[in-house]
């Protein structure tokens, strides 16, 4: 089982109209309102997979709601079939809103910041992870951290983590992402901004410049960037660079992928399709290419779609007979990731990450109830971590 955590949630409100004026009206031809937040996302994309591959577990989304908005949220997520276990705030869930300009394909993004979360409301969430830890196989922490919440808070839930012996995948703001990455997690996935923001929290923490620092801050400085993050505690580092695909600094290798074609649409969510594909192949033990590939390729099909959460499978599944995870450097053993291998089912080349028992998941003491069923086992920019 793989259980995101989306510990800023939103309503995700998207206007879609031809051409954006600024300081004028503007007709709205098509508005969209749903439960969005970078992990629910994830948890969306894996849950449209389950109908079309069959390597997909099962999917708990995990957060924070309140309020009205809360409420909508939850029958919105009821509405899609997502599984979901969410701890209840006083104050009300934020919304986010995107304008997309069907005319030029540019993206407005107005994120509000979130409910002020108190010590005893983030122990809920932390006490929902708890109990879901001893049946999952991968844990996602997405998105930004809301306010009242401190930097230290995905550190933490790494940690927890890893007592259970679960991989983590991190993917946040650079605030954030900094402390998490001395935790150890298994995998970081920051776009450019943040890989590049990473590097001065760092700083920031440890009172001195990295090594790296004057690499990191140029155009040519993503090797660079990455290799810093994994000597700070990363075992993994999977960077998105736009239309460029991702880039991977792993402890088996590194690897670039380009996608082969650049799609224009809506990037909202191309991030959160990635970390779909590589939760989903750390669950199942693929090989880094593997993953890579099809992780270059979500991420393609999400752009493709409408709505974050949303992608286009027939992109997807077109892109992975096309797309080639090529090693960046020499070493023996770091293998290349063919066109034409299809999704036929996973190449291994270590276990698979550690995996619960069962469907379902027994609470302890405090923590919330599952809702939803949690299933059977069946690029153009990405902006910054909202």
């Amino acid at each position: 089982m793989i259980v995101t955590v989306t510990a800023n949630p939103a309503l995700d409100v998207t206007y879609r109209l031809a051409g954006l004026t600024i300081d004028a009206t503007n007709r709205v031809s098509e508005v969209s309102v749903r439960a969005g937040g970078k992990g629910v996302n994830v948890a969306r994309v894996l849950g449209q997979l389950a109908g079309h591959v069959p390597w997909v577990p099962p999917v708990v989304a995990v957060g924070l709601r309140g309020g009205v908005e809360g409420t909508t949220l939850l029958a919105d997520l009821d509405a899609a079939g997502v599984a979901y276990d969410f701890a209840p705030v006083a104050a009300p869930t934020r919304r986010t809103v995107a304008v997309v300009d069907t005319v030029t394909g540019a993206v407005t993004m107005l994120n509000e910041p979130g409910p002020e979360v108190t010590p005893a409301e983030w122990a809920g969430l932390r006490a929902r992870v708890e109990a879901l830890l001893p049946a999952a196989s991968v844990l996602v922490l997405s998105g930004s951290l809301p306010p009242g919440v401190p930097s230290l808070a995905y550190a933490e839930l790494v940690r927890q983590a890893d007592r259970h012996g679960v991989p983590v995948i991190v993917d946040t703001h650079a605030s954030a992402l900094a402390p998490a990455v001395a935790a150890r997690p298994e995998l970081v996935k920051p776009n450019t901004a943040e890989l590049a923001g990473a590097i001065t929290a760092l700083e920031t923490l440890t009172g001195a410049a990295h090594p790296d620092a004057g690499e990191s801050r140029n155009p040519g400085g993503l090797e660079g960037q990455a290799a810093a993050l994994r000597r700070a505690g990363a075992r993994a580092v999977v960077a998105s660079d736009g239309p460029r695909g991702l880039y991977a600094d792993t402890g088996e290798g590194r690897w670039q992928v380009v996608p082969h074609q650049v799609h224009t649409g809506n990037p909202t969510g191309a991030g959160d399709a990635a970390v779909a594909a590589l939760a989903a192949g750390l669950a199942a033990g693929w090989d880094w290419p593997r993953m890579l590939v099809h992780a270059t390729a979500l991420s393609a099909a999400a752009v493709r779609a409408p709505l974050a959460g949303q992608v286009d499978t027939g992109v997807y599944l077109a892109a992975i007979d096309r797309t080639r995870a090529v090693p960046v450097d020499v070493s023996p053993g770091s293998p290349e990731y063919p066109p034409g291998d299809g999704v036929e089912g996973p190449r291994t080349t270590h276990p698979p990450a550690r995996r619960g028992g069962g469907s379902r998941t027994e609470h302890s003491p405090g923590a919330g109830t599952v809702r939803g069923s949690v299933g059977t086992d069946q690029t153009s920019e990405e902006p910054p971590c909202r």
